[in-house]
């Protein structure tokens, strides 16, 4: 049976010690900002704005109050799992809002001589020193723009944002060397020192 993130998150915080930290997260209300309706359909929390809807299954594992134009999770019991998944879902409850709201932005650099990006309709094309473009087609939900050597990736859900921005940078991550390839704009590479003749 496939694992869902919210239980892979909670089992991790679980494992490592990191329930105290979802006890904390938990424990705050979200606030329902202007235009996003939230309510709650048996075990799901659902989150719309406009004609745009998003559902969260919580699978009973946490009480879901809504009051005060405000989201409040109530932990189920006392144990380690309850804690966990109190704060994991009121996380991902949050980016749901978030995503609707604002949205999420990854940023990636491309350094390289000839290396570039350009979007053409529903594929960004790559050009990373290979002998033929790489062509990636752009997932539904995803926005991607290029302006100069910075390759904006944007989108609601938060998860898919990361995922298609290691997609992208896997193509041709940087040489420790020249840097040359693609990196996070606010990553930092360790450079290393090139080899020289005796």
């Amino acid at each position: 049976m496939k694992r869902t993130s919210a239980e892979s998150a909670a089992k991790f915080c679980a494992v490592s010690g990191k329930e105290s930290s979802m006890s904390r997260i938990g424990k705050k209300p979200i606030d329902i900002p202007a235009g996003i309706e939230v309510k709650v359909e048996g075990t799901e929390v659902v989150v719309s704005k406009g004609k745009d809807t998003k559902r969260l299954e919580t699978h009973g594992r946490v009480d879901i109050e809504i009051a005060d134009n405000k989201i409040i999770f109530h932990r189920k019991g006392e144990d380690k799992a309850s804690s966990a998944f109190w704060g994991t879902y009121r996380a991902l409850t949050q980016n749901i809002i978030t995503g609707l709201t604002q949205g999420f932005e990854k940023r990636l650099e491309i350094n390289g001589v000839g290396y570039r990006a350009a979007v053409k309709g529903k594929v960004l094309e790559l050009q990373l020193g290979f002998s033929h473009p790489i062509n990636y087609e752009i997932p539904e939900g995803i926005e991607i723009a290029v302006e100069k050597n910075i390759v904006s990736v944007k989108g609601q859900d938060k998860q898919k944002v990361g995922q298609v921005a290691a997609e992208i940078r896997a193509f041709r991550p940087p040489e420790p060397y020249k840097g040359k390839g693609v990196k996070y704009v606010d990553e930092v590479i360790l450079r290393k020192a090139g080899k020289t003749g005796k």
